[in-house]
């Protein structure tokens, strides 16, 4: 399972946590922590969760969206639930009561 990821650095190409440099200034380090560079190479059933209106600058939703899309395209066993008017955390009970649910169908597939 993966939670309100970020899967391709060079969409935070100014740096990231304590990455001081550009993408510019890395771009190797930048590719090898984008895990969408290796969506290929992913052999387990991968659960991707996000909140819809995440508005951190480093997991976007669309992370997690087109990190779905190259593991579909990869013919990877996977899914994807956009949690709605959620952040980058998970607060409303409904919400909470959903992912749970889903979690546990999906880990006893």
């Amino acid at each position: 399972m993966a939670r309100s990821g970020t899967y391709n650095r060079t969409l935070t190409p100014f740096g990231f946590q304590g990455e001081k440099r550009t993408l510019w200034q890395a771009k190797e380090t930048y590719i090898d922590l984008s895990p969408i560079m290796f969506a290929d190479k992913i052999d387990a059933p991968l659960l991707l969760i996000h909140g819809e209106n995440d508005q951190n600058s480093g997991t976007y939703p669309m992370q997690s969206m087109r990190m779905y899309q190259a593991l579909v395209a990869n013919k990877k066993t996977t899914q994807l639930i956009m949690l709605p008017y959620e952040g980058h955390s998970y607060r409303a009970k409904e919400n909470l009561t959903y992912l749970l649910k889903e979690q546990s169908a999906w880990l006893n597939k």
